[in-house]
């Protein structure tokens, strides 16, 4: 018998074998990737926010690149507007929004009370059948305001001390638009040599899954930020004409909080009532326009922002974005939250893919795998 005939046939075993080292290779890949995330968390943000500042402006360099300007100079025009409408936006509107911040902390208390007497109001029991009772009690609402902000505080604590760099914040804003620049000029070259890195049999396959994770990547990350950079202007030019005390902030943070499905806008709504029942009680109109804010806002956000600019077919499902920003979130801090997006878009079409193959293996129907 001849060596070539010894040799072993590939079968639908062999291939389940070569797919299972596959799995493997890639689960230990992932596995080492989170450990060095963790491991580096604490330098990692002036990295990771060049990465996401290149990445949502690549395709506008590669614009300005077609219109006949070196790529070289693109990328530095890009960068030099971005960082100085960031530093122009730092100094219009940080000392407004630190002073409300400020104001909005110090009244806090004073919010609270009038919401507790008017909850434990005796002219109004249909509150209490409605609410319950046990928010009659003194203790109770302190006892809720009082875990909220140490939450809070806690939760900052963590985002600053997670998203911390290695010396200060200046080296945050001195790296990160270096690392952008760089990463804008050379990423369709880096992208290019990782794809000849790729084996030659798997690489249409792996080509394939990363367009699907860039469209999902892309479709919602630049989709949902512009949402959030029109609702949240939105917001804040409503709530302020609307008179509402600490207008500017709460609309800008009830905007860029609506990054979280559902739940910031819900957070949002929750604070904005809370501090118009608190300011104009009994003025039922005023509550009312800022509830048909929120209500109108929502209504763009659902009929019109979402479907045009992210779109329905990003395979990202609300709950599980909202578990990998928790997660990632609380495991890495700020620069959990940068990198919780892209990993539950990677995480999601390698999970499909992998069902995908599952369903046509032997495994699942019992016989021969075509």
């Amino acid at each position: 018998m001849s060596p070539r005939a010894q040799q072993p046939r590939q079968g639908p075993a062999g291939e389940g074998g070569a797919f299972q080292r596959q799995l493997l290779f890639w689960l230990a890949a992932f596995v080492v990737f989170v450990l060095v995330l963790w491991l580096l968390s604490e330098i990692l943000l002036p990295f990771v926010a060049g990465a996401a500042i290149a990445y949502l402006l690549t395709p506008v360099t590669d614009r300005i690149e077609r219109l006949g300007v070196n790529r070289l100079a693109a990328s530095f025009l890009i960068i030099t507007l971005v960082v100085m409408g960031f530093v122009l936006l730092i100094l219009l509107v940080a000392p407004i929004l630190g002073g409300q911040l400020s104001s909005f902390i110090e009244k806090m208390p004073d919010y609270v009370s009038k919401l507790q007497s008017l909850l434990s109001d005796p002219s109004r029991p249909w509150v209490q059948k409605l609410l319950g009772a046990g928010l009659n009690t003194d203790k109770t609402i302190t006892d809720l305001v009082t875990q909220g902000a140490g939450w809070l505080t806690t939760f900052l604590k963590s985002l600053w001390s997670g998203g911390r760099a290695l010396v200060s914040l200046f080296s945050l804003i001195v790296v990160t638009p270096v690392v952008a620049f760089y990463l804008i000029y050379d990423w369709h070259r880096m992208i290019r040599t990782v794809d000849g890195w790729i084996p030659l049999r798997q690489r249409e396959t792996v080509r394939r899954l990363a367009r699907e994770i860039d469209a999902a990547i892309a479709g919602f990350v630049r989709g949902q930020t512009a949402v959030c950079l029109i609702l949240g202007s939105y917001y804040a030019v409503a709530l302020t004409l609307s008179g509402l005390n600490f207008g500017l902030l709460i609309g800008l943070g009830s905007g860029l909080i609506t990054f979280i499905p559902y739940v910031g806008s819900m957070t949002g709504l929750i604070l904005a009532l809370g501090v118009a029942v608190a300011q104009f009680w009994p003025e039922y109109s005023s509550i009312l326009t800022v509830l048909g804010i929120f209500l109108v806002g929502q209504f763009l956000e659902g009929n019109l922002l979402a479907p045009k600019l992210v779109g329905e077919s990003v395979g990202l499902h609300p709950v599980w974005l909202i578990f990998a920003l928790l997660a990632f979130g609380y495991l890495f801090g700020f620069v959990g939250l940068l990198v919780a997006v892209p990993l539950a878009a990677t995480i999601g079409v390698l999970v499909r893919f992998a069902l995908h193959r599952y369903l046509e293996s032997s495994l699942y129907t019992g016989g021969k795998s075509g």
